[in-house]
């Protein structure tokens, strides 16, 4: 019977520490938001470094909370890989088209952040309580990395395709 109390009380006292080292890891998660938006000035890094800079897959997050981290890794993510297919694009003048493309891909990925923040039932993100060029001002300011530079030594992992990006050149 002590053996079973004294295990009984090993138990609690794991699931204890346990908790807070969860509680503590997710205290460090970071997930630097809002993206800059781009311009000619970072559209090389954008274009050339994108596997130097962080991707969030659900793995790095706890198995609960931290919901609005994973709606902006997810938003990132997303926007990452809708570069890479801006990235591919040409024409008669390839650094306007792309620029043009990225700056759409942009708009487009924080929109469906802002649809996903206003599906959950909390308090949406700031930038997206506002409209039209408001919101996009709004986004591109208090940036943490506007020239989208990479982590040194990171190299992306592989995420899974995010369908839904619709180029539209005419727009440009």
């Amino acid at each position: 019977m002590a053996l079973a109390g004294a295990l009984q009380g090993f138990g609690i006292l794991m699931l204890i520490l346990y908790n807070g080292r969860l509680a503590e890891a997710s205290k460090k998660l970071v997930v630097p938001f809002p993206p800059a938006q781009p311009t000619s000035e970072n559209l090389a890094a954008i274009c050339h470094q994108g596997q130097g800079r962080p991707r969030y897959p659900d793995s790095i997050f706890p198995r609960s909370g931290n919901s609005n981290l994973r709606r902006r890794g997810k938003a990132i993510n997303r926007l990452e890989q809708w570069f890479t297919l801006c990235c591919l694009e040409g024409g008669e003048d390839p650094n306007a088209t792309i620029l043009c493309c990225t700056r759409q891909a942009w708009k487009q990925a924080l929109s469906k952040f802002c649809i996903e923040e206003s599906s959950i039932m909390t308090v949406p993100y700031e930038c997206c309580k506002k409209q039209g060029d408001e919101r996009w001002a709004c986004f591109d300011s208090e940036l943490p990395n506007p020239d989208y530079s990479p982590t040194p030594g990171y190299t992306a992992p592989t995420i899974p395709e995010e369908p839904g990006f619709t180029f539209g050149e005419n727009s440009c």
